[in-house]
């Protein structure tokens, strides 16, 4: 396995780099929101990897950080999810906003990915739910909001006026929580009005 490689990329594709450590080129396909950050960066620089073997298909997937890498993994391992769909729902959102998707249901999020239909996202939901619960990297008050009692009957709630969860646990994450379910409402409310 390939852990990781350091080098300079001499060539940036749409989904994917080649980096070049010491004469050898590695082509390594990453999301595109990765890709754009390592645009900014210059000179030696180290891509996490993820060496992918099956049958018909051998590739090299890189991110920039470990959480990417481990969140890429996870989503492998469901059935019917390969690597151009992991690599897909991880370049439409960050790596905390899909697990904030996961862990509330929120289906429309991981949809938004390419290759990602209705029933592959609740098998992810079904499959994924309970190992993103601890995740130990997530710190984000809107996580820890939305598996409150008032935290998932507000995002109940403002889904019902329009709002995705992933927005509603957005907004609830920025209000003081120990209210009442009407008073976190109408908070978030004035977030979600602020832009």
């Amino acid at each position: 396995m390939i852990a990781f490689v350091r080098g300079i990329v001499e060539e940036y594709g749409e989904d994917f780099v080649v980096l070049d450590n010491n004469g050898v080129g590695y082509l390594i396909s990453m999301p595109v929101s990765e890709i754009e950050k390592l645009k900014q960066q210059k000179g030696i620089i180290k891509i996490h990897t993820y060496h992918y073997v099956r049958e018909d298909n051998i590739g090299l997937y890189g991110f920039l950080d470990k959480e990417a890498l481990s969140i890429f993994k996870l989503l492998i391992n469901v059935s019917g999810v390969g690597p151009k769909a992991a690599l897909s729902m991880l370049s439409s959102s960050t790596p905390q906003s899909l697990i904030l998707a996961i862990i509330t249901d929120d289906e429309k999020t991981l949809c938004k990915a390419q290759g990602v239909g209705k029933k592959l996202a609740q098998r992810i939901i079904l499959e994924l739910k309970d190992k993103f619960k601890d995740y130990d990297f997530i710190k984000e008050k809107e996580v820890i909001t939305s598996r409150t009692d008032e935290g998932v009957e507000a995002i109940g709630a403002l889904m019902a006026l329009g709002y995705t969860r992933q927005e509603a646990a957005a907004a609830i994450s920025k209000v003081d929580t120990d209210k009442g379910i009407e008073e976190i409402v109408k908070q978030a409310l004035k977030v979600l009005m602020k832009g």
